[in-house]
């Protein structure tokens, strides 16, 4: 049974300022994270957040928690790889 998705307002405003290959990219990423969240394959846990989880999708990362009880995936942030890690 798959996740449903939940993307943060600030991270649906980077993703549509992004090229068209790269939401595609992210789109299909997205969809594979709602499938399995946890998969150690495709994200790992945050070192500096207690229960964010990121998902390398090329030069961006994307930055998520689960909420196991809703079956959700709430997207906090999409950073590109330079900038993904500082504090904000």
């Amino acid at each position: 049974m798959s996740y449903s998705l939940q993307i943060d307002k600030t991270a649906a405003k980077i993703i549509k300022s992004l090229d068209r290959t790269t939401i595609k990219r992210i789109h299909r990423r997205l969809q594979e994270l709602a499938k399995d969240p946890l998969d150690p394959r495709i994200s790992s846990a945050v070192e500096m957040g207690q229960e964010e989880r990121k998902y390398r999708v090329g030069n961006w990362r994307i930055f998520y928690e689960i909420d196991e009880d809703a079956r959700q995936v709430n997207i906090t942030a999409v950073r590109p790889r330079g900038r993904a890690y500082r504090k904000f």
